[in-house]
This record gives C-alpha cells, structure tokens and sequence, in this order.
C-alpha cells in the first residue's frame, strides 16, 4: 500500500492535512507492519510517521502535561511544515486527573480534603493555581509553537459538560487562559447540537474565534454527536472515532480498543464533499482518524486523501 501522500492536499482555497491521532499506539507499533522495523525508537517512528502524513495528533499530553523538552523533541524528529495538535491536559477540560500527574511544587496548593483523592477535579484547585495550570501547559508548548508546528490545542469536554451558562463560562475562560494559541472543541455530549441549540453553540465558538470539530462517531447515545458540518475559525478540523456501538460508552482496557473500527470505502466516500465544504469556509482543514486499532487510522487515513486528491489508495 502506498502511503507517501506528499506533505499537503490543496482543495479549494484551503490547505488538506490528513493524518491519525496516534502514532505511537501499541497495536500499531507491535501488531502491525506499518513501520519497517518493530524495534524502532520512539524518534524513529515519528520520523517515520511524519515523512507520510502532514499532521498528527497527539494524547499522551491528556494524562500528563508535556515539558518543552519533549515538545522540542518533537520539532527535532519532524520536517519542516509538519503539523502537531495538542490534546489538553485532563485537568483543563473538566476531566478526572491524577493527581500525581500535577507539578510537584503545585501539589501543595490542592487543599487539604482533597490530597489523598486519586483523582483530581478542576474545582478542587483555587482559581490562581489553575490559572498557573493553564500557563504551565502553554509554555511547555511554545518550542512547538515557535518552529511553526504547533497546530491546534484540542479541548475535548466530558459527557456530563452539556450546554449552560456555566460551562460555556469554562470555554470562555480557556480562551481568555490561551490567548494566543489555535484552539479547538469537541463535544461529547449531543445536547450542544440539538435542532434548538445547535446555532447558538456554533455562533459561541465562532464568537470566540474557537474551532467547532466535527466528528464521526457511534449514533444514539447521550455522548453522540452527529456529523454536522461547520467551520468556526480559519481551522477546520474532523476527527474519525469509527462506529463501533459495542464500545463506544464501555470501559476497555485501552483507547485503541474502545476506537476499534475499519472505515469502508463506502463510510469514507461520504466524508469526501463535507471535507470540501469545510475547506470552502476555512483556510486550513484537519481531518484525523482516531480508530487507532492496530493500522486502521494510517490505512482510512491515506485511504481518505486519496479520495480527497482524486487518487484512490489500494
């Protein structure tokens, strides 16, 4: 299978990136043949990687927040015009965090009945410390930012984050938090695209100069959301979580399981108009598969920007 697709689809007036939200999973690195070699390191494979698609996101940064000394790792292992997006830290977006994943010399400022929780709450910290959170996460992610690479931080909100003032006063305060730095928003509850409130979210994130993502996903949970198409700031951006019902709101022992899904020719050929609608409205599209499951996402990943280009990926 050919995957050398050159650094950037051209559509429109808009610039293409496709790529994966992982480069680094297990089943694809141990199950797999997709890298030459299974011993590869771990710079090796994101050269690698980065040599065959223009963008690439990455979710280790959820669990834990980067340093710069890995974020400039990260410029050294990838060409020049190669695109990273950044998911958000745990903590930034609502979620459970552990709470030794936090700086050290924070941990002390988390007051004293929630110490000896596992798992930490933004709530639980006062609003100076996670103010400095907010900070600490950006600096870590300036060598990026400061070699071009850095595309869009994705914050990705829990199920429970549904549409209320309060918590579009949390989004606000992300943006007012990362002045400066492209920012991106999923939803993972259906209620921000409702028939009545679907209009009133995406003005929000328009308002704010925020990316709306779009999603394909699991039809008919609360968490679902359909694939709407719509382009709030000059970045575009999709991401593909397969449709795999079995697992989509069950614990697995992995993401890449709970992700497990192969596109069809068919499943990817629909997507083929939106993206070029998305690419009418923006100036720059990410379209990114996250059915990380051993080589589903490189495989739909080269298979869509085939179709994309008008050359089919066999």
């Amino acid at each position: 299978m050919a995957l050398d697709l050159g650094p950037v689809l051209e559509l429109g007036r808009a610039r293409v990136k496709v790529g994966t939200c992982s480069w680094t999973d297990a089943t694809l690195v141990k199950e797999t043949e997709w890298y030459p070699k299974r011993s590869m390191k771990a710079a090796e494979r994101l050269a690698y990687y980065s040599a065959r698609f223009p963008v690439v996101e990455t979710d280790s940064t959820y669990y834990f927040p980067p340093t710069p000394e890995l974020a400039a790792s990260w410029v050294d292992r990838t060409p020049p015009g190669f695109t990273m997006n950044v998911k958000a830290w745990s903590l930034l977006t609502g979620h459970p965090t552990f709470q030794h994943s936090l700086w050290p010399d924070l941990q002390g400022e988390v007051p004293a009945e929630h110490r000896d929780k596992r798992r930490l709450y933004a709530n639980h910290l006062p609003p100076d410390v996670l103010d400095e959170a907010f900070a600490r996460f950006r600096h870590a992610l300036l060598p990026l930012a400061e070699a071009g690479k850095l595309g869009a931080i994705l914050l990705q909100y829990p199920r429970w984050f549904t549409p209320k003032e309060d918590t579009k006063a949390e989004i606000l305060a992300a943006r007012q938090r990362l002045p400066d730095m492209t920012l991106c928003v999923e939803f993972r509850n259906g209620r921000w695209l409702t028939a009545a409130q679907c209009e009133d979210t995406l003005e929000f994130l328009e308002n704010l100069g925020m990316a709306f993502v779009c999603v394909d996903e699991p039809q008919g949970f609360d968490s679902s959301l359909p694939p709407v198409v719509a382009a709030t700031a000059d970045l575009a951006v999709v991401r593909f979580h397969g449709r795999n019902t079995s697992t989509w709101e069950e614990s697995t022992d992995t993401a890449a399981e709970r992700f497990k899904y192969r596109y069809s020719d068919d499943e990817l050929t629909e997507w083929v108009p939106r993206v070029q609608e998305l690419a009418d409205s923006a100036s720059e599209v990410h379209v990114l598969m996250n059915n990380c499951w051993r080589d589903d996402a490189v495989v739909n990943a080269a298979q869509l920007a085939g179709m994309l280009t008008g050359d089919r990926v066999d």
